[in-house]
């Protein structure tokens, strides 16, 4: 093991494909997309998501906990006590000075602040939740972490919007390099599908308009594709230095070897159009890693599925490889889930590396112009390959690139 590298020895996920990272991986190699009406968003012009199906906190949690909180921190908790005994390690065991939790989210959530103000312009104060500001509050998720699973060292929550999922990973990263942990639970979480998430990003033109095959809606890098589908997940991985990994005898998924960030400097929320930004986080975390452009052998892209973000990605990836590896982008079957994306296609680019298998990019059935990539479509495609990267973008130009090596 290379000490630089840092070890992931466990994944957590819960997503539309299925709560577990199994399930999630059986739903992505099914290669169908799960755009679906969601009762949540009626009436509204854009009246369809992808939604973790089953997801019951109270179940999962308990009771106390699902009402202190906000649906984005239930999904996250769940993903990182999977992620946590993944990796085989005992909470009451570790030393928990010694843990580090960092969580990106983008929106957080507000699944029932839209009650909360009716209650204030109601004049109905005393209605107010006390755990109204808790709930909702950026940090919280991180905290709730940290106390769920006695993980007691630094505790952050990221922010860079569709980004921070991969940025939160770069920064647990980080901190293991520094020596201030010996494990990191790091990743991201979201929950935007709520009416104003809704509303806000049809007002953008940013969202899919297919209400007549919201299955279909999702379709990155496709010639017709005409925006993304609000989703909602969590993605968590245990990070840990090799040297430690090594003394409790860890099974190794994957190495982290390189992280890269950049900032487009450009526009609030369209990417550059020559990709420079971009461009220089993926050669920041190949460079980062020691590594040239011939050790990528897959790229797992941001591809949103909206018409600017994935011309301008294909068109980066291009300049970068001249012919790039096989490219996919699970956003076609579970939707964008913002601030867990980065996070999500982090796990998935795991996976990938240790099964030797990318899964497909649903509903692409004709390339979009002037695409020159390799994008795996309707079947799961077995491929030989030791490094790939994750992107992950986001607006205000914010650029988070995780290269991995296979274990």
């Amino acid at each position: 093991m290379n000490e630089r590298e840092i070890a992931v020895t466990g994944i957590g996920m819960v997503t539309p494909a299925g709560i577990g990272r199994e399930a999630t991986w059986d739903g992505l190699c099914a290669g169908v997309g799960l755009g679906a009406f969601d009762e949540d968003l009626a009436g509204l012009p854009v009246d369809f998501s992808c939604r973790v199906p089953g997801f019951d906190g109270n179940e999962l949690l308990g009771r106390r906990i699902t009402w202190r909180n906000d649906r984005f921190i239930h999904l996250a908790m769940v993903a990182a006590r999977e992620a946590v005994a993944d990796a085989g390690l005992d909470t009451g065991a570790w030393d928990g000075p010694r843990v580090a939790i960092v969580i990106g989210s983008a929106s957080n959530g507000g699944d029932r602040w839209p009650q909360e103000y009716r209650n204030l312009d109601e004049g109905r104060v005393e209605a107010i939740s006390p755990t109204a500001l808790l709930r909702s509050l950026p940090n919280m998720v991180a905290g709730e972490v940290s106390t769920d699973l006695q993980a007691l060292g630094p505790c952050l929550t990221t922010s860079s919007a569709c980004a921070s999922g991969a940025t939160a990973i770069g920064t647990a990263r980080d901190l293991l390099r520094a020596g201030a942990c010996d494990i990191a639970i790091a990743g991201g979480t979201d929950s935007a599908r709520v009416p104003m998430g809704s509303a806000a990003f049809y007002r953008m033109q940013a969202l899919s308009l297919r209400r007549h095959d919201p299955a279909g809606a999702s379709r990155p890098f496709d010639a017709d594709r005409d925006g993304f589908v609000l989703s909602e997940g969590s993605a968590m991985l245990v990070l840990e230095r090799p040297r430690y990994a090594r003394a409790r005898g860890a099974r190794v998924r994957g190495f982290l070897s390189g992280y890269g960030a950049s900032s487009d400097g450009y526009h609030a929320t369209r990417p550059d159009p020559d990709g420079s930004g971009a461009q220089r986080a993926v050669l920041a975390a190949l460079a980062d890693a020691r590594a040239d452009v011939c050790e990528v052998h897959h790229v797992n892209a941001h591809g949103t599925s909206t018409p600017l973000n994935d011309s301008v990605e294909a068109d980066m990836l291009t300049t970068v490889f001249g012919t790039p590896p096989p490219v996919t982008s699970v956003k076609g079957v579970i939707g964008h889930s913002l601030g867990a994306a980065g996070a999500v296609d982090a796990a998935c680019t795991v996976m990938s590396l240790e099964r030797q298998l990318i899964p497909p990019t649903a509903n692409l059935d004709r390339l979009g112009e002037g695409m020159e990539i390799d994008v795996v479509t309707k079947t799961p495609r077995a491929h030989r390959m030791q490094g790939a990267l994750s992107n992950a973008f986001g607006f205000g130009g914010q650029n988070a690139v995780l290269f991995f090596r296979a274990a």
